[in-house]
């Protein structure tokens, strides 16, 4: 299968599948003899995987260390679950920092008269160096 029929059933572009295979994510495909790369149904497979490992938020070297997990029959799921309650801990972290962010924000706009005058509490609070 070429790489335009690989992106479409995987949903992945094109230039993210050459992507993992520039940075050795997912093994080089084949070629034909006039030079397309020619992938196998275990590649659309992987593909598939690293999209939806991607999907949830894994990164790079979270979901290069999953596909080994998951290409290793030997694995201990212990393994998977660890990785994967890291990953939630991380988005929770990620999580707690947005909404301390909103919060900040949101009392600003509260601040904020909002009308002709040139005073704005939200500027004002930028603008403050002593951070």
């Amino acid at each position: 299968m070429k790489i335009g029929q690989v992106a479409e059933v995987s949903g992945l572009p094109a230039k993210t599948i050459r992507y993992y295979e520039s940075i050795g994510l997912i093994e080089p495909a084949g070629r034909t003899s006039s030079g397309y790369r020619a992938y196998q149904e275990k590649d659309i497979e992987t593909l598939k995987f690293i999209q939806r490992a991607r999907s949830l938020g894994f990164s790079i070297n979270e979901v290069s260390a999953l596909l080994m997990l998951w290409n290793d029959r030997n694995r201990a799921s212990a393994q998977v679950k660890e990785l994967a309650k890291q990953h939630v801990a991380d988005m929770d972290r990620k999580i707690a920092e947005l909404q301390s962010m909103k919060d900040t924000l949101s009392n600003l706009i509260e601040k904020c008269q909002g009308d002709h005058r040139p005073d704005c509490p939200i500027l004002n609070d930028f603008a403050q160096t002593d951070r």
